[in-house]
């Protein structure tokens, strides 16, 4: 009855595809009385929370490292171990940039034990993996010299030398 949120298609230029998606979701939310909803994916939370409302969907939407930083706060959630990992975390554009979500994602990540590294190219300076804009459906590898995007942010990435790069999209790296 869920659909996916249709903002690649949009961001590919299937707008067609894209509004009949929200509009299928739409109609299974109201169904359902659906108030609140939790995204794992960003690109489902900047299109459910900032271009759904354009088409009648409006909806208290949380990105699930913020309802997880809110729970922690509340001191209803505490981790059961420590990672106790050195990382280095990927902002990504639609959760980052486009929403201003920076702090809530570390703030799960230091709670579970991990030290956060800070790169160079970080929070709203983040470097676009390519993802979001369809680049990762390209070959860029036919043209010579060409490095992919991606390649290029998870060296980065690894400058700290992390003993892991986090990132909270499934498009991103």
């Amino acid at each position: 009855e869920e659909f996916c949120c249709g903002d690649s298609a949009r961001r590919l230029g299937n707008e067609y595809l894209y509004q009949t998606l929200v509009q299928q979701n739409l109609e299974s939310f109201n169904n359902y009385g659906v108030k609140k909803i939790i995204v794992v994916c960003p690109h489902g939370y900047n299109a459910l929370k900032n271009e759904y409302p354009q088409m009648g969907g409006n909806y208290e939407v949380y990105h699930y490292t913020e309802f997880l930083a809110k729970l922690i706060a509340e001191g209803k959630l505490k981790p059961s171990k420590s990672l106790a990992a050195k990382v280095t975390y990927h902002d990504s554009c639609f959760l980052g940039r486009h929403n201003n979500v920076y702090d809530q994602p570390r703030t799960v990540l230091k709670t579970a034990g991990c030290n956060v590294v800070e790169i160079e190219k970080g929070k709203n300076f983040g470097f676009c993996c390519g993802a979001g804009g369809g680049r990762m459906w390209l070959e860029e590898d036919a043209v010579e010299g060409y490095k992919r995007i991606n390649d290029t942010r998870t060296d980065q990435l690894l400058v700290p030398d992390p003993e892991m790069i986090v990132t909270n999209c499934p498009f991103c790296l």
